[in-house]
């Protein structure tokens, strides 16, 4: 997902205590693929690609994957999958500037399982999970056996954008500092709150510049396509196969207009609207997230008894939880340690047990928990999105996010006209309406312009992309995956629905979603354009 600075992780990432991977350089075989033979590195490709010849004839060494570092979350290093194939980790040498191919180089790092059944092996499927500033390396093993499937015919590879984790991350603020940050109410209504919330968007990015200044300027969604392509070749793949989930899917569909005639059988899922900037990308997650609370508390409401919340029904339930956060603002209750819940973590908790069905009995437990003054579960949920360990340790993802984002908008708001538009994102949700129309000075400070209002995914020429949207999904709605079709172009997007709850569709175990997806990308049967799953 492409997640404000309020929503900054995806919910994928959220759920992950894996890995991480090592040093530098791999093998590559020449294998036989849909699209004909997959030489090894192509150095032919080097000035499409924006780099050096000598950086597409780099060969990466592969070596078994550590532990993940504090900036990709920690935890232990990845469990081999069913059947014993590994976990495999490499860094990849890509340029710190394109304009600068001979230039000054960064190091991405990589991890990859192995197809089973390497004679019939296609290439490689690269995963992008979101955020932006998911770590890829710590992700993908994470759920690893939700893709294994597709490890009959691809190599399983994934990695950390530049910026994130591992890959040259960006560092801003200390973790003292990110508690310190989090006690900041994220929907100030009183001129003292106000500057408050200024003063600390300020001196996060003083203080990303301070520590990151460097690359903050090379962090952008084009400098990470075309890093994509770098690796396809280092990978020896004539084309990218891929898989772009969340903000994923605008990755993805800006490396398709990039890099049209590279582009192979492609699945974007959780799907972005690339036609929107900043602003109503906001305005529209307020309005998901409220979709998606509607649905929670209708699904509580129709229990009765069961449901711990009050309420005969879905709108009594949801006023219950507005005056759990209206009694937050006012008095924040205990939460785990020294560490209180606020009404702005509480948001950011109860937004996070949204992003899955799965996880609505949390949300309904967290609620009930808090109303009789214990905030410890919607403490712990938002810092599941917010990236913090039970230790204390933040991992670099929301660094990561507000560098990734502000790389690429355009858009800067003052705190006045934040102010005036409040209004509107509050009829769209009263519950998430301030949380994230504040949002939007995420970038104000920022000391890196964007790069763009909307980007620019149209990709005529480009084989058939799937696209897949979730009619309940909160993040990224649902009206994103007919606007990516549109904008990739005619004979391209190929859209396809699931008629679900939560944030994507191929993990939502729906078969029919799995056999469309898998028969895309193993057997290359594109589904009808309009197919529903239900």
């Amino acid at each position: 997902m492409r997640t404000s600075p309020a929503l900054r992780a995806a919910a994928l990432a959220a759920a992950v205590t894996v890995l991480l991977p090592i040093t530098a350089c791999s093998e590559s075989g020449n294998k036989e693929g849909p699209d004909g033979p997959q030489s090894s590195p192509l150095a032919a490709n080097a000035a499409e690609a924006g780099t050096s010849g000598d950086l597409a004839s780099q060969k990466l060494t592969w070596k078994p994957c550590p532990a993940p570092s504090p900036a990709q979350g920690s935890g232990k290093a990845p469990s081999p999958l069913p059947g014993g194939t590994p976990w495999e980790c490499s860094f990849m040498r890509a340029p710190l500037d394109y304009a600068k191919p001979e230039g000054e180089t960064i190091r991405l790092e990589l991890i990859r399982a192995r197809a089973k059944n390497q004679d019939k092996r296609i290439g490689s499927l690269i995963f992008n999970f979101g955020g932006p500033g998911a770590s890829g390396v710590a992700t993908l093993p994470a759920f690893g056996t939700d893709y294994d499937k597709l490890r009959a015919r691809y190599d399983l590879v994934s990695f950390d954008p530049r910026g994130v984790g591992r890959s040259d991350g960006v560092k801003c603020e200390t973790d003292k500092q990110l508690d310190a940050r989090s006690e900041i109410d994220g929907t100030p209504d009183t001129p003292g709150e106000v500057n408050a919330f200024v003063r600390s968007t300020k001196t996060f990015a003083a203080a990303c510049e301070q520590n990151s200044g460097r690359q903050l300027p090379y962090v952008g969604t084009t400098d990470a396509a075309r890093d994509m392509d770098l690796m396809r070749q280092v990978l020896g793949d004539k084309k990218l196969y891929y898989f772009g989930i969340s903000y994923g899917t605008e990755l993805g569909g800006v490396y398709a207009h990039l890099f049209p005639k590279n582009v192979g059988r492609s699945v974007l899922d959780a799907v972005v609207d690339p036609t929107q900037d900043s602003e109503q990308a906001s305005l529209g997650q307020a309005k998901g997230f409220q979709l998606a609370l509607d649905n929670f508390t209708k699904d509580c409401a129709d229990r009765g008894d069961a449901c711990k919340l009050p309420g005969a029904n879905a709108k009594e339930v949801e006023q219950g939880i507005s005056g759990l956060l209206d009694g937050l603002e006012k008095q924040p209750i205990e939460g785990l340690g020294p560490r209180r819940l606020t009404e702005t973590l509480a948001t950011t908790g109860i937004a996070a047990a949204l992003y899955s069905e799965q996880t609505w009995p949390l949300l309904e437990q967290g609620v009930d928990e808090a109303d009789g003054g214990n905030g410890a579960l919607l403490l712990a949920l938002a810092d599941s999105l917010n990236g913090r360990s039970d230790n204390g340790q933040y991992d670099n993802s929301m660094a990561a996010n507000t560098a990734i984002n502000c790389a690429d908008s355009k858009q800067r708001f003052t705190a006045d006209q934040t102010e005036a538009k409040l209004p509107q994102f509050r009829s769209a949700s009263k519950i998430f309406g301030d949380y994230l129309g504040w949002s939007l000075m995420g970038c104000t400070s920022w000391p890196v312009p964007g790069a763009w209002k909307t980007p620019d995914v149209s990709a005529p020429g480009a084989a058939p992309i799937l696209v897949v949207g979730n009619t309940g999904d909160p993040a990224t709605p649902y009206g994103g995956a007919r606007a990516m079709a549109d904008a990739l172009g005619k004979g391209v997007g190929v859209e396809m629905t699931y008629e679900g709850q939560g944030h994507g569709a191929y993990n939502s175990g729906n078969a029919c979603v799995q056999k469309a997806v898998s028969g895309y990308l193993l057997d290359g049967r594109v589904p009808a354009a309009g197919t529903v799953c239900k």
